[in-house]
């Protein structure tokens, strides 16, 4: 995600402000315009915005800031949802009556917020292709039923359900030990399972199955079955070697998703850093490998080895940071020459169907 700055003072603004800590200025995100805005008060409700890109728009309050002050995202002027972009995706959300529901769910909000920002920064759909029986993408937040019974977190023809229990915590880390896993977040949950939802848009029953297989290995193979093999025995002692992740290697369907969640893991990081201009120059004189330069990356249409080539040092001196605090690494993964295959080869189907949208869009078709 990119820096965002103030439109009134040029202090530094973070994506969920709702106002400017430096100026007082009140802030939303305008998701038509893909910016943090600024934001001029009215009197009959409408705020208009002050980034240039607006071009002097209005736009108000989305329903679920009314109501709970969990969203700050805009309507412009002209949409008669009285939901934003985000919160209109939602299917079920928690029981609010409930204690810790609200709390859990502004997590859930935010962290949906981040990845759908994303997606609209890769040029990737979110309605579906209902003609090809293709849906359009939505979400639950579920919490335990009548009986206690807790739902689980997945995907399934564009519906994905997400688990409150995992904006707690101590329930989250705990579930990571229990699986032996190095990271678990919500975000990361979120790119996970999106993943399985661009495989139903971007690869099945497209001309890209026989590439997918080639990468990835035959998704024909039992899934129940390989994940009962999975969780029973474990990883293959060799899985280092060709995955990105240890749960990657049950089934080419995970291999999939962990790998595209590695890939916005790396371009949305990729877009922070570079927004900010960090620039890596280390003193050693033997340290050449570890030097990132931010502007030989433009952001649109770079070559995966561009990406590749910022990234990794990046990785390795946000860890080196995170070590000096006491803390885990922030990207706690080595990734083998078979998973950089994996995600060149996500960058290129993401790549091709931003371009097939433009050229869509431009010839009106």
């Amino acid at each position: 995600m990119k820096a965002f700055h103030c439109d009134r003072c040029g202090g530094l603004v973070y994506f969920e402000n709702v106002q400017c800590l430096n100026c007082g200025r009140k802030l939303g995100f305008l998701p038509d315009c893909g910016d943090l805005s600024a934001l001029e008060p009215g009197h009959d409700g409408w705020d208009r915005a002050l980034t240039p890109r607006a071009q002097g728009a209005r736009y108000r309050r989305c329903r679920n800031d009314l109501d709970h002050h969990l969203c700050n995202w805009r309507i412009p002027e002209g949409d008669p949802h009285a939901y934003c972009r985000s919160c209109r995706l939602n299917e079920v959300i928690p029981d609010l009556d409930l204690p810790g529901n609200l709390e859990r769910w502004r997590k859930l909000e935010a962290a949906k917020r981040r990845i759908l920002y994303s997606l609209g920064q890769l040029g990737l759909p979110l309605g579906g292709v209902p003609a090809e029986n293709r849906p359009a993408l939505r979400f639950r937040f579920l919490g335990p039923d009548a009986y206690g019974a807790l739902p689980l977190t997945g995907h399934f023809s564009g519906l994905i359900t997400i688990n409150i229990a995992e904006a707690d915590d101590d329930q989250r880390e705990g579930q990571r030990i229990r699986l032996h896993e190095t990271y678990r977040t919500l975000l990361g949950h979120l790119r996970h399972e999106i993943a399985h939802y661009y495989w139903e848009q971007l690869i099945s029953w497209t001309s890209r199955i026989p590439a997918f297989r080639r990468v990835f290995g035959n998704e024909e193979q039992n899934y129940e079955e390989s994940l009962g093999r999975y969780y029973f025995y474990g990883p293959a002692a060799n899985w280092p070697d060709h995955f990105v992740s240890a749960y990657a290697s049950a089934h080419p369907w995970e291999d999939w998703a962990e790998t595209w969640a590695h890939y916005l893991h790396m371009s949305d990081t990729v877009e922070t850093a570079t927004s900010l201009g960090v620039m890596l120059r280390p003193t050693h004189p033997d340290a050449a490998s570890m030097q990132a330069n931010p502007a030989l990356l433009t952001g649109q249409d770079d070559p995966f080895d561009s990406i590749l080539a910022y990234w990794l040092p990046l990785t390795r001196a946000l860890n080196s940071l995170n070590r000096g605090m006491g803390l885990p690494d922030l990207y706690p993964f080595v990734l083998p020459k078979p998973a950089l295959e994996k995600l060149r080869f996500v960058h290129e189907v993401i790549r091709a169907s931003r371009n097939n949208r433009i050229h869509t869009l431009r010839s009106g078709s």
